[in-house]
């Protein structure tokens, strides 16, 4: 048998060759990703492995997908389910972006700590919000829902191995490899003609509109590799003539701890495609939409640790709209905003993992020291007192989960158009609730999972120092 975290991991490989062949400049940045990690592992020593060993690092991707039906959406569920992979966070990009980016998303990948040590491989998978008034008018709407119910995207045969895969446990090894075929062929990207006029009306709403909806197929938008400093690679991929996005999403870097997840691409390239003229011709032409994005991971934070991000992010665009902000970037200073968000953080942000601990800001586990302290004394019952006299040592939980901001700026960078919306209209409620209906899964909380993992070391160590009661 082939087990489910085995079918992961030969599919994240067989996707990352195929994508590979089909956008080579995806193969450089993962060239340079790990020349830059090995380059990090002999400077910083054991320390770059804080958050990962090197092997899972290197081996880390995610992908990005994109579906326009509630019905591809658990069809896509049940494709990774085979693979031990849940949903896993609701993100809704339609209010994190200045442009028209209408879709609400989650990303499949596994939930325990032992999976995403054997492969940590996860899917950012969004979907169309077609009943959003703000993007898609009555007419507009019917035709596209019309357009979508009536293609296939994913075969009978593989939604019913995976259905196999993931009752039993895993499938013998002539159904798994027919199950990876059949799955990585799913999102490769389809030479059929593309129709001009439907593409370019959905394109004039949004650009990740027309990805959606304005083809019969779908494919893999992106992948994307781990590097220990995305500021590295940014430099030498900018190096070797290969065009990045303006900026790095997320936070800046700065002195203190890694946290959360930080994001940067090259742009979409213009790639040749077929398409189908009003006439019924086919000419040659070209669709920008596929680009090869690279992620930094740091600490997960908890819930009061986000809403200080949250925060912090809030004061770095007041101050950016401060007229003599806006004056900086007018003249075209670069590195302002990165500039204004350095400084920010460095007075919104505990400077240490320690600080991040007690002040509950981020989630660690905890371990009991072996040798305890030789005082005699009984160890404390809260968290910070056993941390500070040495009696239990603190691990950083790597964040796993994204940014709705971030990958909203990232698919922002990289549109050729802002789209358009109707403010006047109101917009559909999509939420997780929702969300967990239409893919007849549920949609867990990322920050349940954590604290899950928090709490188990916590009982653990508890058991460990003899203490009575929880530690508070």
């Amino acid at each position: 048998m082939i087990s489910r975290w085995q079918l992961r991991a030969a599919f994240a490989r067989r996707l990352s060759e195929m994508y590979g062949a089909e956008v080579p400049a995806y193969t450089t940045l993962v060239q340079v990703s790990r020349e830059v990690n090995e380059d990090v592992l002999r400077e910083r020593g054991a320390d770059a492995e804080r958050l990962g060993s090197i092997g899972r690092i290197t081996a880390e991707r995610h992908g990005a997908i994109r579906v326009g039906t509630p019905r591809e959406l658990a069809q896509v569920g049940r494709i990774f389910g085979a693979m031990g992979m849940r949903p896993v966070g609701f993100y809704d990009l339609r209010e994190a972006a200045s442009s028209a980016v209408p879709v609400v998303s989650t990303a499949f990948r596994p939930v325990e700590a032992e999976e995403l040590a054997r492969s940590p491989f996860r899917v950012f998978t969004s979907l169309l919000t077609t009943a959003d008034s703000r993007f898609f008018d009555a007419d507009l709407r019917a035709r596209l829902e019309r357009f979508l119910a009536g293609r296939e995207l994913f075969p009978a045969e593989l939604l019913e191995l995976a259905d196999r895969a993931e009752a039993d446990g895993g499938l013998p090894e002539p159904a798994a490899e027919r199950l990876l075929d059949l799955a990585v062929r799913s999102f490769e990207l389809s030479g059929a003609p593309v129709d001009r006029a439907w593409y370019a009306e959905l394109e004039r709403i949004s650009a990740v509109a027309a990805d959606i909806g304005g083809v019969a197929s779908t494919h893999v938008n992106h992948l994307t590799p781990r590097v220990l400093d995305i500021d590295e690679l940014y430099r030498r991929m900018t190096e070797r003539g290969i065009e990045m996005i303006d900026t790095i999403q997320g936070p800046p870097r700065w002195s203190g701890p890694d946290v959360l997840l930080r994001q940067t691409s090259f742009r979409a390239l213009a790639e040749p495609r077929a398409l189908r003229e009003g006439d019924g011709s086919v000419t040659r032409g070209s669709l920008r939409v596929r680009f090869g994005e690279v992620e930094a991971r740091g600490i997960a934070l908890t819930r009061l640790g986000r809403a200080r991000y949250d925060g912090v992010l809030a004061e770095v665009d007041t101050q950016m709209a401060q007229p003599a902000q806006v004056a900086k970037v007018a003249a075209g200073e670069l590195g302002t905003r990165t500039e204004v968000a350095r400084r920010v953080w460095e007075t919104g942000f505990p400077r240490t993992e320690h600080e991040l601990a007690v002040q509950g800001l981020a989630f660690f586990t905890y371990r009991a020291v072996p040798a305890r302290p030789l005082d005699g004394q009984a160890p404390p019952a809260d968290l910070a007192g056993l941390l500070e006299q040495g009696w239990l040592r603190a691990d950083p939980i790597v964040y796993e989960d994204f940014l709705p901001r971030s990958a909203a700026g990232i698919f922002q960078s990289n549109l050729s158009g802002a789209g358009s919306r109707d403010t006047e209209q109101s917009g559909a409620v999509y939420d997780s609730p929702w969300l967990s209906d239409a893919v007849g899964r549920e949609v867990l909380d990322p920050f349940a999972l954590y604290e899950r993992q928090v709490h188990r070391s916590l009982e653990d160590a508890r058991q460990t120092l003899g203490l009575n009661g929880a530690i508070r």
